[in-house]
């Protein structure tokens, strides 16, 4: 009865866990989201001014967000699958006892994260120049 209790821990830990990357997914998902229109936005507001101030149309706003936002997003699907890959096989491994740690979803995430970060930190260095 206590190795069933424990077993039923180790998988209860495991959806907890899923579910932590399920809401980090999403939170990208949509903070890709949100800097996509605000690209858009931004076009909009650049093409609406443009005419008003001089009469013609100028150029459309060329920034990098949408292309920043795309990626978040895309980011964002991926990590979602992965997480479920990583607790399928988990799950598999606690039923099999064979339970073996491996943060390399953990690392992956850690570099996309510092990837993506470093990429914004130059394009608002650029953007305030």
């Amino acid at each position: 009865m206590e190795n069933q209790n424990f077993n039923s821990r180790e998988h209860l830990a495991n959806e907890r866990t899923f579910l932590a990357w399920i809401r980090t997914s999403i939170a990208i998902i949509a903070f890709g989201f949100v800097i996509e229109k605000f690209s858009l936005f931004m076009k909009q507001m650049s093409l609406i001014l443009g005419k008003a101030s001089t009469g013609q149309e100028i150029p459309s706003y060329h920034g990098y967000s949408a292309v920043a936002g795309i990626l978040l997003v895309a980011l964002g699907t991926l990590l979602s699958v992965l997480g479920y890959i990583k607790y399928k096989k988990t799950q598999r491994q606690i039923d099999e006892g064979k339970y073996q740690t491996s943060s390399s979803l953990d690392l992956m995430l850690t570099a996309a994260i510092f990837i993506v970060g470093f990429f914004l930190i130059i394009y608002l260095f650029k953007s305030v120049s």
